[in-house]
């Protein structure tokens, strides 16, 4: 029986009134009208009929013996629960105050004696009318919430395979505080940090237009790109294309990603930044002015890959420094007035930050007084990096997952990269990828990435393109580098070339990685001792010192354009 046929059926009515009279006169009235009736003399059979008669209306006289029906209706009230039954007082009273102790007992009418069929029909109908509706509504909301409930349970699921995805990294490293406060168990902000194969971190701070679960559909490809192409050892504007392009590919238009991309190397103390569409980040130098890190860049998603820039902005850093950057939920915060927090505010923040507390704490503080009890619209992403001494992270290379596999014990490879190619790929994934396949490399991925970008560097720039590194002893002499660097890479010819020969073989207590890299270069004086220190704080003229201290030996050959680094690494329990 559906629920219209249920609405057709007669009603159950209970008639309580201790006047055997009217309760006849009512009942017959009442049952002409086709309902099924029960009766009862005073308020305590009224209950104990309610319970085992279950009514769908109560004509309920107000003055009984034993119990009133003004008690009867709060025990009949208290026993329907949820569920709408209507109680319509039977009485003569005309005293306000009488009327209004029964209304509030349960009682939702009255009925005056002497009876009118008519008013008694009219007013059984319009409380069977409400009674349907209640029971309507209490329906739809019980399917709503169950409904909701589920979903919840579902994307609280979700989140949990999205956490393990996207904080496989290391937000939890002692240089970084951050604070979300999402909107949803979804939300649109992204945080991520991974440390890189030759040290120092990559963090991506970011914000997908909208919110809850539509907004963070594109974070999931957005941090498998992340995580996957930094660990290997891309470079930062690689791993920008990607993700633009994916998420161009992915997304429809109406939906991007604003986001800041760092690249911290703690070693050289350089901060690398793109920033595309994120309010200006700022970099605190001790006893100094801050300096903005703005957003020079098109959104990630905006545009295809042809048009979409990846140019990127290097700063020094040392020792002290902070980096701070937040989503668009910080500015746009607003408090009872409707004003919005600001980016002017947020840099006064900045400016009055005192030693006693940190970056970040001083601007959640700041928020919480400008917006007082109102309600934040937008999700709130901050994210604070102290620029520390590499040795404080030198453990986070080593987080990475163990392989079940045993890999290739003895194995060879060679590799050449040539002409165009030089300026289009960067062979250096590649490289640490073979090496990785042996599972007791890959706690070591961050020495190893270090010898061959070191060995590669100095191939390609040094060898083939010629370029001094005494350029790099100044600040505008290191931006001619890059500059020059990137002109004679455009006019590599075919004879230019770099050549790789890995050569690795496991023994019993560990292995060895034989490095032989040669170009087409002039080559160099080796033999001159003081060309490489680990003791220089300029912007180079530490790698071939670096390369001594991870290598058991290092050997130039020829003219100097041939040099063969040798790894041995031990089997341990880390």
């Amino acid at each position: 029986m559906d629920e219209a046929d249920k609405d057709a059926q007669p009603l159950r009515i209970l008639i309580a009134d201790d006047s055997e009279s009217d309760r006849l006169i009512l009942k017959t009235m009442v049952r002409r009208q086709g309902h099924e009736v029960m009766t009862a003399a005073n308020g305590v059979e009224a209950v104990d009929s309610f319970r085992s008669f279950k009514p769908q209306i109560v004509l309920l006289d107000v003055m009984m013996p034993g119990m009133d029906g003004m008690e009867a209706a709060r025990h009949i009230k208290a026993l329907a629960g949820e569920e709408l039954v209507p109680i319509i007082f039977l009485t003569s009273l005309s005293d306000a105050d009488a009327l209004a102790r029964c209304l509030e007992s349960g009682g939702d009418d009255f009925l005056s004696k002497p009876y009118n069929r008519i008013i008694i029909e009219a007013k059984i109908n319009a409380f069977n009318r409400m009674r349907v509706m209640h029971r309507t509504l209490s329906k739809q909301r019980d399917l709503i919430r169950a409904r909701n409930e589920q979903l919840v349970k579902e994307q609280t699921i979700a989140r949990r395979v999205f956490d393990n995805v996207a904080h496989t990294g290391c937000l939890d490293a002692p240089n970084i505080r951050y604070h979300a406060s999402p909107m949803s168990v979804f939300n649109g902000d992204v945080l991520f940090a991974c440390p890189r194969p030759s040290g120092g971190m990559n963090i991506l701070i970011g914000d997908f237009t909208g919110h809850g679960l539509p907004a963070a559909i594109g974070a999931m490809p957005l941090a498998e790109i992340f995580y996957g192409m930094t660990s290997k050892g891309f470079l930062i504007g690689d791993i920008l294309r990607e993700i633009n392009l994916k998420l161009w590919r992915i997304l429809p238009t109406d939906m991007f990603c604003c986001a800041a991309f760092l690249e911290l190397d703690f070693h050289l103390g350089n901060l690398t930044f793109w920033n595309g569409g994120l309010p200006a980040g700022f970099l605190m130098r001790r006893d100094q002015d801050l300096l903005p890190l703005p957003s020079r860049h098109l959104p990630l998603g905006v545009v295809s890959g042809d048009r979409f820039s990846a140019e990127v902005d290097t700063v020094k850093v040392e020792e002290g420094d902070t980096i701070l950057f937040v989503t668009d939920g910080v500015p746009e915060a607003t408090n009872a007035h409707g004003d919005m927090f600001g980016e002017a505010r947020l840099r006064e923040v900045l400016d009055a930050c005192d030693t006693d507390r940190s970056a970040l704490e001083a601007v959640l503080a700041a928020i919480q007084s400008f917006t007082d009890t109102e309600q934040t619209r937008d999700d709130l992403t901050l994210v604070s990096v102290d620029v520390a001494l590499s040795a404080v992270l030198d453990e986070l290379p080593q987080r990475v997952a163990q392989s079940a596999l045993g890999g290739p014990a003895r194995w060879t490879c060679e590799y050449e990269v040539a002409g165009e190619t030089l300026s289009q790929f960067n062979p250096l994934p590649l490289l640490l990828h073979i090496c990785m396949e042996v599972p007791g490399l890959r706690r070591r991925s961050g020495e190893v990435y270090t010898i061959l970008s070191e060995l590669y560097t100095n191939a390609l720039e040094h060898g083939v393109l010629k370029l001094p590194s005494s350029w790099k002893s100044s600040p505008e002499g290191f931006g001619h580098y890059y500059a020059e660097r990137e002109r004679r890479l455009r006019s590599a010819g075919k004879h230019d070339t770099v050549r790789f020969r890995l050569q690795h073989e496991t023994g019993q207590k560990g292995g060895e990685l034989r490095v032989s890299c040669s170009d087409s270069g002039e080559g160099f004086d080796y033999t001159d001792g003081a060309l490489s220190s680990l003791e220089n704080d300029g912007y180079a003229g530490r790698g071939l010192a670096l390369l001594h201290q991870l290598c058991e030996s290092l050997t130039h050959r020829g003219s100097g354009n041939e040099v063969e680094a040798v790894y041995c690494w031990s089997i341990d329990s880390r």
